[in-house]
């Protein structure tokens, strides 16, 4: 089957609504990073609190993630992403009030977490739903979850392009705080429809039973470093987009600016379906970490908006393919029942890298600019070819080796 017959296959089998619903679903999260650094550094006038406060909001994320996605391994996913997502647009709309109500610092960090914390990983949980979507297909089973992958990692690029667009054009058109309450709102609207969906796992399962077979491997370490890393990369890139566009008194344009990596990385997500299989997902991991780090030099070189926008661009088109590559090997080598703790787990070092990337650079910006906080981003692709470099063999004996077994009774999905 080819790749575009593949991705209509997939479609067919999902249908329409659950494609699109899902899609805006993880929207929120992409806006509401940007949205609270931008809400708070304006309000304050300091980037160093305003990537402090989207840093807080990215690592409660990433601690909460993963406990979310152990319930719903055992609960099932509908529940869980209900609550999350109601209780996230609230924490949006207290932050908000928070702000323009003048409350102190520690506040406003403390309910920027709150709302990290209560928001779902759409993308992590969506990832999760396609075994089951794809239960009835036979032979056909392993190339369309790979299919459904890319879509995927696509999907989770293009929502972090059109986010941050979300945000500069609420910024631009009413305020940094209408920009995340826009971002309240989709979440109420459409992570409780995700949640709702007829393709939510609905079951409870034994405990015993979700928690079966170790989780912690040292293969899932390396991949959880390597999301740590690309984290910093879209933390660290983001903060000295945000500073350089301060600078050139465009604050609004930074969310344009920064989407441009999504979109680039979202048409490179699409174009991975292409790769021959016989390309090994370790090689195509090395090959995008390598490309990263190429790609992320022309930072330290930019002096405008005019430069900046093309660099951005170029370097979102190996984000994808370096990040389907991380979450296919993790869904080949981590056991079935804890499949969405796995997924849940690398989207929390993602967060963290987040946090890490915004902090760092933000304080870095205050001091010696925006190049700084872009210098943050080629340290950490070169952490990250070092990492992946050194474990090829590992990457290769973990996905030589007989997976576990991957069809287990469950409930056939209706969709």
């Amino acid at each position: 089957m080819s790749p575009l017959a593949s991705y209509r296959r997939l479609f067919e089998l999902a249908g329409t609504t659950y494609v699109v619903v899902a899609f805006l679903a993880r929207l929120p999260l992409a806006m509401s990073q940007l949205g609270t650094l931008l809400l708070v550094s304006q309000a304050t006038g300091s980037y160093g609190l305003g990537g402090l406060a989207a840093g807080a909001l990215a690592v409660a994320n990433a601690i909460g993630a993963p406990f979310a996605g152990s319930l719903a391994d055992r609960l099932g996913q509908r529940h869980v992403v209900l609550v999350q997502s109601i209780a996230g647009a609230v924490s949006l709309v207290g932050l908000v009030a928070l702000v323009h109500l003048g409350a102190p610092n520690a506040a406003v960090v403390g309910v920027a977490a709150l709302a990290g914390l209560t928001m779902p990983q759409v993308g992590p949980l969506a990832r999760v739903r396609w075994r089951p979507i794809t239960s009835r297909t036979g032979a056909q089973q392993r190339r369309l979850v790979d299919i459904a992958f890319s879509y995927e990692g696509a999907a989770d690029e293009a929502s972090f392009a059109i986010g941050p667009a979300l945000i500069g054009l609420g910024v631009v058109m009413i305020s940094p705080g209408g920009a995340l309450l826009l971002a309240a709102a989709l979440l109420a609207v459409f992570g409780t429809w995700f949640a709702l969906h007829r393709t939510a796992h609905t079951g409870r399962r034994d405990s015993a039973v979700a928690h079966a077979g170790r989780l912690v491997t040292p293969v899932l370490v390396i991949l959880v470093l390597a999301q740590l890393l690309i984290g910093t990369l879209f933390g660290a890139t983001q903060t000295g987009t945000t500073v350089l566009a301060t600078d050139a008194g465009q604050p609004g344009i930074a969310g344009l600016v920064h989407a441009t990596l999504g979109l680039g990385s979202a048409l490179a997500g699409v174009a991975t379906a292409f790769i021959p299989e016989r390309i090994g997902l370790e090689r195509r991991i090395l090959t995008a970490v390598a490309a990263l780090l190429l790609l992320s030099l022309p930072l330290l070189l930019v002096d405008g908006l005019p430069a900046l926008v093309p660099a951005v661009a170029f370097l979102g088109c190996a984000v994808a393919p370096f990040m389907i590559g991380v979450f296919t090997v993790a869904e080949r080598v981590v056991v079935p029942t804890r499949v969405a703790t796995a997924m849940t787990v690398l989207a929390s070092a993602t967060g963290l890298g987040y946090a890490l990337g915004s902090s760092v650079a933000g304080r870095l910006a205050d001091q010696h600019g925006y190049t700084a906080a872009f210098a943050v981003t080629v340290s950490a692709m070169t952490l990250a070819l070092v990492l992946v470099a050194a474990s090829q063999r590992r990457l290769r004996a973990a996905l030589a080796t007989p997976g576990p077994v991957r069809e287990l009774p469950r409930e056939p999905v209706t969709v």
